[in-house]
């Protein structure tokens, strides 16, 4: 059923949110994706048949900001957690995205030919290989998880592939990404029902990236409740700034087909409250969303500079 935006829960005091001044956001973002890209670059290799391989890299290694498997190993390293041990599972992270992506500009669903500014998967490859190379990163992602992650207790392991099975599924990215279809060409779509789509088809994984990274490193369940808090209030401020930056950006800009949503004939959060109340939502859920990280001092700063960088991004 619709679900209607997260609330915070009261921690009972008034933070002083601000940065460390020291931090630099950029340089953190950049020598991360660095790692994660060679990580991404040396989990497969191109072997017998090397089609699906070669479909699999094609896109697994496209580029992009990294950005989910970046928030698991912020959000390990937060609760003491070691990068090395959650690179794993921020690769896996990548590849479920990945897998995401190839299907979701595939003719029956979005038909989309551009996607980080190159041909869609499905473009260069077909639709019949395509297909198979998301569905081989997916089964690989947990593969990778389970066989690849040292130095961490098994339960804990066990946990992260389980939350992130319960992400992808009918519970969480394919649920939404069912619903989004149904509401194609829909004039009636209410704010309810647009929340839970993007709570599952965006949110689902961007919180899984962050409840796994946790996991490994040891997370309590207050930890868990305020990461989960603070995941689903990025996931949603991210895809109101997408739908945003679908009517405002370039094409060039976006690195796919821009004003997609409009052809599509999709409700978006723009359409239903405008941009400027759009942008404002936005904003206030980072705010809850940095909101859950106090407490945890320094350590902190990563995760809440992210939060606020999904507001202020260009594509």
């Amino acid at each position: 059923m619709p679900q209607t935006l997260p609330q915070t829960s009261p921690l009972g005091i008034s933070p002083d949110l601000s940065l460390d001044a020291d931090f630099d956001l950029n340089k953190y973002l950049g020598e991360l994706k660095l790692e994660v890209e060679t990580a991404l670059d040396e989990s497969i290799a191109i072997t017998y048949p090397e089609k699906i391989y070669e479909s699999m890299r094609y896109s697994l290694l496209a580029g992009g900001k990294r950005l989910r498997p970046i928030l698991c190993i912020a959000a390990c390293e937060m609760l003491g957690g070691d990068r090395h041990a959650a690179m794993p599972t921020a690769c896996a992270m990548e590849m479920v995205h990945t897998m995401s992506l190839i299907h979701d500009d595939l003719p029956a669903l979005d038909n989309d030919d551009y996607r980080r500014g190159k041909l869609t998967n499905h473009k260069v490859y077909g639709d019949d290989i395509a297909i198979l190379a998301g569905d081989a990163l997916l089964a690989y992602a947990f593969e990778f998880i389970a066989t690849q992650t040292k130095n961490v207790p098994p339960d804990r392991i066990l946990k992260a592939i389980a939350h992130l099975g319960h992400a992808v599924a009918a519970t969480g990215l394919v649920g939404g990404q069912v619903v989004d279809l149904e509401c194609e060409g829909k004039a009636d779509v209410d704010a309810d029902t647009l929340t839970f789509i993007h709570i599952h088809k965006t949110a689902a994984l961007l919180e899984s990236c962050v409840i796994c990274g946790a996991l490994l490193a040891g997370a309590n369940d207050t930890d868990i409740d305020r990461l989960s808090v603070y995941a689903k209030n990025i996931g949603l401020a991210f895809q109101i700034i997408d739908d945003i930056l679908d009517i405002t950006a370039t094409s060039e800009q976006l690195g796919k087909t821009a004003g997609k949503d409009l052809v599509a004939q999709k409700v978006t959060y723009p359409s239903l409250w405008g941009i400027e109340t759009s942008q404002q939502k936005a904003l206030e859920l980072v705010e809850q969303a940095k909101a859950q990280l106090v407490g945890y001092g320094k350590l902190a700063i990563p995760l809440m500079a992210i939060a606020d960088y999904i507001t202020t991004r260009q594509s």
